[in-house]
């Protein structure tokens, strides 16, 4: 069975597992206050163009979601997403379960608008009674989209110029950041990410890890007892280094002098290479599909039938009903998709 069901279900790629195994016997400082994870933090600040950005190590996307939004807000305050957003769909409530509400926006193709949420943001000022209502205490987008959508370079400017006005942190969910960031259609770099938001999470566990995402605060501070609140919610393993080795590998260029043969980037584009070429395919076979994904994510709207038939061999995800006769489905590549798999699912298209 071949699968495009997610681009997390396959091990590390070997320069990860060549340095876990490197130094396993090397018995690091607990809790990520070891060398390792030290180095992969100043990697990190160095692609990220930022030297004194703050970087936490958490094990998964929804432990560093809950975490860092918790983290961020008072109890009284909520955090503004779109309807489609991640922490509002596909977290089984994670976020509401720290007792901060997730304030919904109408997005466009996954994304929000800025002046939607400047709206948003002048009705709740201008309502006398917003004293007793759930306070907007952040902004919650995601880079890709859930749908695999792009924010533009001037959409993320304009998002964070109303947050910055109306002084709301933005926090960006990167739990496919690599892959959005190699996009052909991509229009910014990592350091622009950055300096556009106040903090947001390198996916790992999507990209080539075996478990980890790294949270860098970087316009704004992190919580002074971030790492206490990172406890609170059994999100600080004792064998930190087993993350700090992961992004130590991830963050490591091929080269000294060229920051883009960084292993992340080079896996991200991978998938990105292989998702075009799977989408070519679907174009070719006249496939009509949901939306335009210039990511590794593709929702294609397929007959019930041809569904059937092509899950007997092959593993996707059926997104929901495009209408009776027909199913939205998505195929998801990686960095670690072949081009045999991809041959596999031509001859059976």
């Amino acid at each position: 069975m071949i699968s495009f069901e997610c681009d997390y279900n396959n091990g590390a790629c070997q320069e990860v597992l060549d340095n876990l195994i490197r130094w396993n016997n090397a018995r690091p400082t607990p809790y990520g206050f070891d060398e390792f994870s030290e180095s992969a933090k100043q990697k990190i600040r160095k692609a990220v163009g930022m030297p004194d950005a703050q970087i936490f190590f958490l094990t998964g996307g929804t432990q560093t979601n809950a975490t860092t939004i918790d983290s961020m807000l008072y109890q009284y305050e909520g955090v503004i997403s779109v309807d489609s957003g991640h922490i509002n769909v596909h977290e089984a409530g994670a976020v509401e379960f720290t007792e901060h509400k997730i304030i919904t926006l109408p997005g466009e193709n996954g994304k929000m608008s800025a002046k939607t949420l400047e709206k948003y943001l002048e009705d709740f000022i201008a309502d006398g009674n917003r004293d007793h209502a759930v306070h907007p205490g952040l902004v919650y987008i995601t880079f890709p989209t859930e749908l695999g959508t792009l924010y533009t370079a001037k959409e993320l400017d304009n998002i964070y110029q109303v947050c910055r006005r109306f002084d709301i942190p933005l926090y960006i969910d990167g739990a496919r950041l690599g892959y959005g960031l190699t996009s052909s259609e991509c229009d910014m770099t990592l350091p622009y990410l950055a300096r556009h938001c106040d903090v947001f999470y390198i996916g790992g566990t999507k990209i080539g890890a075996l478990c980890g995402e790294a949270v860098v605060f970087t316009n704004r501070q992190a919580h002074k007892h971030f790492f206490s609140i990172q406890k609170q919610h059994g999100a600080v393993i004792a064998k930190g280094a087993l993350i700090g080795l992961q992004f130590d590998a991830l963050f490591s260029p091929a080269s000294n002098q060229d920051s883009s043969t960084i292993l992340y980037f080079k896996l991200a584009r991978h998938a990105n290479e292989m998702a075009m070429h799977m989408k070519e395919m679907f174009q070719q076979k006249n496939y009509t599909f949901y939306l335009d994904s210039p990511t590794n994510q593709q929702f294609i709207i397929l007959p019930n039938e041809k569904v059937d038939e092509l899950s007997k061999y092959i593993e996707f995800t059926h997104w929901g009903k495009a209408d009776l006769r027909h199913t939205i489905c998505r195929f998801v590549t990686s960095w670690a998709t072949t081009e045999e798999e991809l041959e596999t699912l031509a001859s059976l298209l």
